[in-house]
């Protein structure tokens, strides 16, 4: 269904200059929210629906989503700037009290972010670092100016 349905919007995005981005979620997602896994599927499906790699079709590489598969440096260098489009950013904190919404500011977790970062360059991405402080419980509460504060410091110091 989602290889059928990106397939149907594909040439429409493109005619219109909107490249897509598949953005594979967590395993804990697959339930109910996406079977699109690992950076590796998102590949799989760019390949099969993009053949000639036009940038009319490809990933995020999102680091809450990716960070534990092992073929991650692998997939990265697969993608290469053409088909890297995204890169969003935050960590995992341990433990984690909700999957959704307690994630953690850059440098609060075990994601080695400076690593990824290292990855991601090293093939040519020059795109945007998209912070996603998902926070219920912690950042969200806090002022606005503080968070942004923060964001800046801690994308200069641990990412």
């Amino acid at each position: 269904m989602v290889r059928d349905g990106i397939g149907e919007v594909l040439d429409h995005a493109r005619s219109a200059g909107v490249p897509l981005a598949i953005e594979p979620l967590h395993p804990m997602y697959c339930a109910d929210r996406a079977c699109v896994n690992t950076l590796a599927q998102a590949l799989d499906l760019c390949d099969e629906l993009d053949r000639n790699g036009s940038g009319a079709l490809g990933v995020v590489v999102d680091a809450y989503h990716v960070w534990w598969d092992p073929l991650l440096k692998t997939q990265i260098e697969r993608a290469g700037d053409k088909r890297l489009l995204a890169f969003h950013i935050c960590d995992w904190l341990v433990p984690t009290t909700d999957l959704l919404t307690d994630r953690g500011m850059m440098g609060d977790g075990v994601i080695d972010l400076p690593l990824m970062r290292t990855w991601m360059e090293e093939v040519g991405y020059r795109g945007f670092h998209e912070v996603e402080i998902l926070s219920s419980g912690n950042w969200w509460r806090r002022d606005p100016d503080e968070v942004l504060a923060t964001c800046r410091m801690r994308h200069q110091t641990a990412c």
